[in-house]
């Protein structure tokens, strides 16, 4: 693995591989929208297995070469991550029928403090300071965004599904760790992909989802996001090989922000209290991947 160049998280320049991050999260951040204009053709289930099912054909082509070695362990390591894909992806989509495109990115976003919530309690590692102010502060937030019309705290169908969501990518995250180092990335990742595909529109017949009519614009949606998550995949593999971890996190919690940006341009207005409650958000997914100071990391270290 290169190593990593030592860089301030505030610094302002940025690298190719950075600069490839930030095109990501714009990707990222407009996809709410497009997924959400595709559900006025398409049910959920269907939508979500034809967009996996075209980047697992993509990946498959990519990882063509070495699709021959796979193990029993990528196949149960592929299975479970797929799982969580489907979970998160799904509820997702189920969310977007209910709230606008930039409130699920921001309830969305909390993924990233959910994580060492969903490690205290599987792998017993309790929280570090920081990870508990992100958590505080994303929590706050997301009952500032989730009010009705942003005036009040509360929860509806939309936010609890999406909130739902966040919960399945952090345990999906968690699985990616726990498998990292001991499977093959590309032959995983077109286990996951096709996985979640086939759950997808399996669930359609029992869960009693039509088969949507001929649409370009479902085609349009679905497999040109299809294409482009297997080609973020690739990316965010290629530009997180000289970006640091904590850095990236920074990127990454543009995606809900660039969501709210293409949501307001096409008529998306979050109220004042909504837009208070989606920047503790983003807050607190960077607050909750920085590091204390060494001194202080320390006495917190003795202190446990």
């Amino acid at each position: 693995m290169s190593a990593v160049p030592s860089r301030s998280v505030s610094s302002l320049s940025l690298s190719r591989s950075e600069a490839v991050l930030v095109f990501v999260t714009i990707i990222w951040g407009a996809t709410f929208l497009v997924v959400q204009n595709a559900l006025s053709v398409s049910g959920p289930l269907f939508f979500v297995g034809l967009r996996f099912g075209t980047a697992a054909l993509a990946m498959a082509l990519v990882a063509a070469p070495v699709l021959r070695g796979l193990t029993w362990l990528e196949v149960r390591a592929g299975a479970m991550i797929g799982l969580a894909i489907f979970l998160g992806y799904t509820l997702q989509t189920y969310g977007l029928q209910y709230i606008p495109s930039s409130k699920s990115a921001f309830i969305t976003a909390l993924y990233v403090p959910i994580v060492p919530l969903l490690q205290w309690l599987v792998l017993k590692k309790p929280p570090s300071i920081m990870a508990w102010t992100g958590i505080t502060f994303a929590f706050i937030g997301l009952a500032l965004l989730a009010g009705p019309d942003g005036t009040a705290i509360g929860f509806g169908l939309g936010e609890l599904v999406t909130l739902l969501c966040a919960v399945a990518i952090s345990a999906e995250i968690i699985l990616i760790g726990g498998f990292a180092g001991k499977v093959d990335a590309r032959r995983v990742t077109v286990v996951q992909l096709t996985v979640t595909a086939c759950l997808a529109l399996g669930f359609m017949a029992p869960l009693g989802e039509p088969l949507p009519g001929p649409s370009w614009l479902l085609v349009l949606s679905a497999v040109g996001l299809g294409l482009a998550s297997a080609g973020i995949q690739l990316a965010m593999n290629w530009a997180q090989k000289t970006v640091s971890p904590t850095r990236a996190t920074v990127i990454y919690a543009g995606e809900p922000v660039w969501a709210g940006i293409v949501g307001r341009v096409y008529g998306e207005r979050l109220p004042a209290a909504a837009l208070i409650g989606a920047a503790l958000i983003v807050a607190g997914v960077i607050v909750s991947e920085m590091k204390l100071p060494r001194r202080l990391g320390r006495r917190e270290a003795a202190r446990a």
